[in-house]
């Protein structure tokens, strides 16, 4: 053990005593990017820091096997963080858990432990994954409907403000518990809101998607409303996104700038795009995995469904940021097509493995498509050769049950888990009989 851990460890079990926690919680998630969570003591803290906390992983979707349930809660001390909504004079905290087998190895099934060895591949080529997420959101008025609190549009400011009111008291808790935020407003569609969050390591990142959330949801609810990362709640206005932001780091140096090259994008950038670009579609129902996912990438409504980048045009799957001079620092790509709902340690393990492919593989570039793809005719397209993503999740999972990347970035655990879930998803889909088919069909039929 690090003496550098040591020393985190110390300072968790000090601040316990000196802000009076007596409860701690320990998070992780299961393979759908579900938050679990369950509690010690502040009596039982350093034994599970030391030793960890065992649970019945059999319970958990996507985990152990009845024959194999026994598995353990290693507590990050590096992730500690009181939790701001539970009464101060009994503190609560929590901490983001890794997952292990009771021999002490990895859980091969844990999204962290995937996000993790997919980290390990970058650093291995000397980089550093930074991602910074824009998560969409609704408000509404209950969980029973889409009864909206606002009508207002992008970056409006309507009174009366109670979804802003809202939105900025979720700023501040996110802030309170260490997560850096760096705009909100108002989106497109009414009652739709954003809150974007500071760019930084994607598995810091990727605990702080599941935190955001959960503080999302719940300080809408201290107010009496509903929040929802839902990608199509509303048939008839935009769905909810997760723009997702990258770069690769060496050092301090950001990899992806070089000031000669062809839109201040160096080598090792355009490469990366290259790989998602390649990769995109197999990729497409880890980042979408929700039948609902697919209403939002429609043509219409802001969402990408062509598989193509520009520089200035929005309504392509891979934007690239003009570089303004002196921020060197910030040049990145845009990856517009994940949605809110999934499960961020498995959409960045991905994304992240389709552009170190491209890396070491070479991928060139394709040229940008500046003009709006969407007024193209269907033979302009095909003349140009640009591609579409999945328009359900199971074209989507077709995809991605043959890719050789995914299968190799998930493991075969997760991998084949996450497959049969989401054909299980599909057929009570697709034998649900729908509000469309009895308004549409019932009354000719």
């Amino acid at each position: 053990m690090s003496k550098k851990l040591d020393e985190v460890k110390e300072q968790v079990l000090e601040r316990v005593k000196e802000e009076n926690i007596k409860f701690i919680r320990l998070w992780f998630t299961d393979i759908l990017g579900f938050l679990k969570s369950f509690s010690i003591t502040a009596d039982q803290l350093e034994e599970a820091l030391t030793e960890g906390m065992g649970f019945d992983g059999s319970s958990i979707l996507g985990f152990a096997r009845v024959d194999e349930s026994d598995m353990i809660a290693m507590p990050d001390p590096n992730t500690f963080q009181t939790i701001p909504w539970r009464p101060r004079e009994q503190g609560v905290a929590r901490m983001f858990c890794d997952i292990y087998w009771p021999g002490g190895q990895p859980f091969e099934g844990d999204p962290r432990y995937i996000l993790k060895r997919n980290l390990k591949r970058a650093a291995d080529m000397g980089y550093t994954f930074n991602v910074g997420p824009e998560l969409e959101y609704f408000y509404f008025k209950n969980s029973e409907r889409t009864d909206f609190l606002d009508l207002g549009g992008y970056f409006d400011l309507t009174p009366p403000e109670v979804a802003s009111d809202i939105r900025r008291e979720t700023i501040l808790v996110l802030e309170e518990m260490g997560i850096k935020v760096e705009y909100s407003h108002h989106e497109v569609a009414p009652s739709q809101h954003e809150i974007d969050l500071h760019y930084t390591d994607a598995l810091t990142m990727a605990d702080n998607v599941m935190t955001y959330r959960l503080v999302v949801k719940q300080v809408a609810q201290k107010h009496g409303v509903y929040a929802t990362f839902m990608p199509k709640p509303v048939f008839g206005v935009n769905g909810s996104g997760m723009h997702v932001h990258m770069s690769l780091f060496k050092g301090d140096r950001n990899a992806f700038f070089d000031k000669d090259a062809p839109y201040h994008l160096s080598e090792v950038g355009r490469r990366f795009m290259a790989g998602l670009l390649r990769h995109i579609a197999e990729i497409t129902s880890i980042c979408n995995q929700w039948v609902n996912s697919y209403k939002r990438l429609v043509p219409g409504y802001e969402a990408p469904c062509y598989i193509t980048w520009a520089r200035r045009n929005r309504a392509d799957l891979i934007r690239l940021p003009e570089y303004k001079p002196g921020k060197e620092v910030a040049t990145r790509i845009e990856l517009r097509s994940p949605d809110p709902a999934c499960n961020p340690y498995l959409a960045f393990a991905v994304i992240l493995a389709a552009g170190l492919e491209g890396i070491e593989k070479g991928y060139k570039l394709p040229l940008p498509t500046e003009e709006n793809v969407f007024e193209m005719s269907p033979e302009e397209r095909k003349r140009k050769g640009i591609k579409t993503l999945p328009g359900s999740l199971y074209e989507a999972i077709v995809l991605t049950e043959k890719s050789r990347l995914v299968k190799e970035a998930l493991g075969e655990h997760a991998f084949n888990n996450f497959i049969q879930n989401k054909k299980v998803e599909w057929d009570k889909y697709r034998t649900y009989v729908t509000d469309y088919e009895m308004k549409s069909y019932l009354p000719i039929l």
